[in-house]
């Protein structure tokens, strides 16, 4: 495990990207960046980081800040659980931390929203620790070069590979240095699919490459059946005003804004029923958008509608509010409205883009 890890280190340290996070050992910094890299491409992160260390440089400011505000930072990053969950954290450091972040991993474990992983990640890369990480990068390559094979989600093939991640990172010596360098070559080598084996410093020591089994490791997940659902969101306007309304706090997506909106039967072509009290302009969508939300795929189709006058179809009644553009532009919208939104105000004179 020595001899794997001291291989590893070198290899980071001629091929390691130079990326924000990793210009610093602030824990803070570490653990936002951490909740930001869950299911994102780095690639994706690296603007949100900067603008959030820029708006929220320290704990303090990220518990004192409006949800609102910190919705807003995060729009367009989805899984906005993460985030709620942190902003709940940051608070609690506050009030039971006297603001500094705490060092131990059981504490920081506590943490609302710190998992095993996340909390490995700040202790070792923010404090030294010898914590093991263990995310799809660090299993892929693990399993693969240990052959550790099996589900990797079942309860005995994740202790293998959390008691092989534990090993290497004690046998290392620098747990910042090992834990990145696992993760790294994850993102940069072992690939999931066209993985660059022949660039790879643990090549001769890979179970899978000197079998020829690199594709079976690790086990495959079964593939979750997909539903399709469709979805009509109607933009209303005053010829000033757009009428959005707030998801509320039990759903998916909490607290952000959007348009009104209806799940419809995905083959219906009679939308009338579905959309009342609305009366939509038009025979077609002005816009349409496709997104996934885990197993589900969804059509959003987008069309411009109003609400008749002098009914109980007023904004309150639909659950929706007027806004101006300037009042729109500090809002946090879903992604698929933001989209949207776009688009409206793009094919309208009355309305200034707000993006």
């Amino acid at each position: 495990m020595r001899r794997l890890a001291r291989k590893w280190m070198r290899w980071f340290d001629q091929h390691a990207r130079d990326l924000p996070w990793r210009r610093t050992r602030d824990p803070y910094a570490v653990w936002i960046s951490e909740i930001m890299l869950q299911q994102t491409q780095v690639k994706t992160v690296i603007p949100y980081y900067e603008r959030w260390m820029r708006a929220l440089p320290a704990v303090a400011d990220f518990a004192k800040a409006r949800p609102e505000r910190v919705l807003k930072l995060w729009e367009g990053l989805g899984y906005y659980r993460r985030v709620r969950l942190a902003h709940t954290a940051a608070r609690l450091i506050m009030n039971q931390h006297s603001g500094r972040f705490p060092e131990s991993f059981d504490e920081v474990l506590a943490l609302p929203g710190v998992g095993r992983y996340t909390a490995g990640a700040i202790c070792s890369i923010a404090f030294h620790q010898p914590a093991p990480i263990l995310d799809g990068n660090v299993i892929r390559v693990l399993s693969r070069l240990l052959g550790i094979a099996g589900d990797p989600r079942s309860k005995a093939v994740k202790t293998k590979l959390w008691r092989a991640a534990e090993a290497l990172v004690i046998a290392g010596g620098e747990p910042a240095r090992l834990n990145q360098a696992m993760m790294e070559l994850g993102a940069l080598i072992c690939l999931p699919r066209q993985p660059q084996c022949p660039a790879c410093p643990l090549r001769r020591d890979c179970f899978a490459l000197r079998r020829k089994r690199v594709d079976e490791f690790p086990t495959p997940a079964p593939r979750t059946a997909v539903t399709q659902r469709r979805f009509i969101a109607l933009v209303v306007s005053d010829g000033a005003r757009l009428l959005v309304r707030r998801r509320p706090a039990s759903v998916v997506n909490a607290g952000l804004w959007e348009f009104p909106n209806v799940e419809v039967d995905v083959n219906t072509n009679n939308l009338r029923p579905s959309v009342a009290p609305f009366k939509i302009l038009a025979r077609a969508p002005f816009f349409r958008v496709r997104h996934s939300i885990t197993r589900y795929r969804i059509l959003l189709e987008a069309y411009r509608a109003e609400l008749p006058a002098g009914s109980a179809s007023s904004a309150a009644a639909a659950g929706a509010a007027w806004k101006t553009p300037a009042q729109i532009k500090r809002l946090p919208f879903t992604s698929a409205h933001r989209k949207v939104l776009r688009r409206a105000n793009a094919s309208s004179a009355q309305l200034t883009n707000p993006a």
